[in-house]
């Protein structure tokens, strides 16, 4: 079927087409495990080795104070040694002497202080840049933590740059992203845990409505839907809704546009493989960046999901104020729904002058502690690795210390659970199958990981002792019934 998706028109499929299924790179991006095809009391182990499999499977397929430096102790350095999935040392540790990587974090404080405070310095930022690009091998033989440098000084480079930073620092492909996002979902439930939580509470939610209306803040490759829109058809308790419509909001941008259309075709088709009616659409930020509820089309009888996927942002519309307006406008829809995932332990109170500095280290222990996790399931240098590392977390990191040198000084990060909790939302309590659910997907992978329960709404991943992500449950209350003429 021939679909036009100029102007960020809707789209509408009558049906399935299953010819539409050609060629479409999602068809393997259907749920590790049948969710909804197994209870609670089943055997947890068989469904724990049938997972294990599929994950196998598809992976086949394809100014330095003390304080800051605690974070980079011997044991972060030093002592960091290869490990096997099975969480067992490998016989060699990390080539990265203690010196060595104290005096990479040293010259990236450094680099970064010289652009904080009042008193910048951009051409004594671009010298100490070029010291640290003399002492860093090429990312093909360079060590974890060489690497990770790498990364964070190119982003500090990015912000130098200025006008060219844009085109220096992306322009990386969308299949190309979208393979790497695949992988990543193998190495590591970073992405996964948030994704499984909240579509299991969309379909606990919405899974016996006939129409289901899913507003996404932010897109992306678009790897959270095609497991939903396959779990509305495998469900067992009823069938599944007569149609399915995804709302992406966009920052209105042509190449964002363009990328989410791309996005909007993959679901399309995918959808049409499983036999689900399904249609697309785009909803654009106003000039402000923020989310205005008259965009976005609604029809009577529609169960609205608002989702809010907030990993480290590397698109503009970003903004705290972006965010707070999508949010409102749930509760303006009255939405059946609202999740909300977001990455944990960052600064939620302005830091004052020279707060870059702060916000900088601030991002360089948070990817530490993910190439950590990484280094602990996926010791070896692969092309895999490579691929997660330079097209997911090398534009994340770029955008995450764009946004940490753009906040003001007086601006407030805000943790959005929180905020949720303190205006007109009330609490969803997540089921016990999707706590259980949360649990086994961490059975997979290095026994660092961990699950945390905060809130009956609410879980959190983890890495050892620090939080990673978080994802979290609310609803709308109903809006005021309007008394008919």
């Amino acid at each position: 079927m021939d679909v036009a998706m100029a102007n960020a028109a809707d789209l509408y499929y009558s049906g399935y087409n299953a010819a539409a299924t050609s060629n479409v790179g999602w068809l393997n991006w259907s749920p590790a495990i049948g969710w909804l095809s197994i209870s609670p009391e089943e055997d947890i182990h068989d469904e724990k080795e049938a997972m294990a499999w599929q994950y196998s499977d598809d992976y086949a397929l394809a100014r330095s104070s003390p304080e800051m430096l605690d974070h980079w102790s011997s044991s972060n350095v030093s002592d960091m040694t290869l490990s096997s999935a099975e969480g067992t040392p490998a016989e060699e540790p990390l080539q990265l002497s203690s010196d060595k990587g104290i005096r990479l974090i040293h010259l990236l404080t450094a680099a970064a202080e010289a652009l904080a405070g009042d008193q910048k310095s951009h051409d004594l930022s671009k010298v100490i840049l070029a010291r640290l690009k003399e002492l860093l091998p090429s990312p093909a033989s360079g060590s974890s933590m060489e690497r990770l440098a790498g990364h964070f000084a190119k982003a500090l480079n990015c912000l130098l740059v200025d006008g060219e930073a844009e085109d220096n620092c992306s322009g990386i492909e969308t299949t190309a992203i979208t393979a790497a996002s695949q992988l990543l979902q193998d190495m590591s439930p970073y992405v996964n845990f948030g994704h499984f939580t909240a579509n299991q509470a969309i379909v606990e939610a919405v899974g016996g409505e006939r129409r289901v209306h899913i507003v996404d803040f932010d897109i992306m490759e678009g790897a959270q839907w095609a497991p939903l829109l396959q779990a509305f058809m495998s469900m067992k308790n009823g069938p599944p809704p007569s149609h399915v419509k995804i709302t992406a909001v966009t920052a209105g941008r042509k190449s964002a546009s363009t990328a989410v259309q791309e996005t909007g075709r993959m679901l399309a088709a995918f959808a049409a493989s499983i036999g689900l009616p399904f249609s697309f659409a785009q909803c654009r930020l106003d000039r402000d960046g923020c989310f205005r509820p008259a965009a976005l089309k609604v029809l009577r009888g529609e169960a609205i999901v608002f989702n809010c996927a907030l990993h480290a942002p590397h698109h503009h519309h970003h903004s705290p104020a972006s965010i707070r307006s999508f949010l409102a406008s749930a509760a303006e829809f009255g939405a059946r729904l609202v999740t909300v995932v977001e990455e944990e332990g960052r600064a939620t109170a302005a830091v004052g002058k020279g707060g870059f500095l702060v916000g900088f280290m601030e991002e360089l222990q948070r990817y530490s502690t993910l190439w950590d996790a990484l280094e602990a399931g996926f010791p070896k240098q692969s092309k895999a690795r490579e691929m997660v590392e330079n097209l997911v977390f090398g534009p994340r990191i770029a955008g995450a210390v764009e946004e940490a040198f753009r906040r003001r000084e007086d601006e407030v990060t805000e943790c959005w659970s929180e905020w949720m909790a303190a205006t007109d939302f009330q609490k969803v309590s997540l089921s016990f199958f999707n706590q259980w659910q949360a649990k086994l997907l961490l059975g997979l992978f290095n026994e660092g990981y961990r699950v945390e329960e905060e809130a009956p709404n609410k879980l959190i991943l983890g890495w050892k002792s620090r939080r990673l992500v978080s994802a979290s449950v609310w609803s709308a209350r109903p809006p005021p019934a309007v008394a008919d003429d």
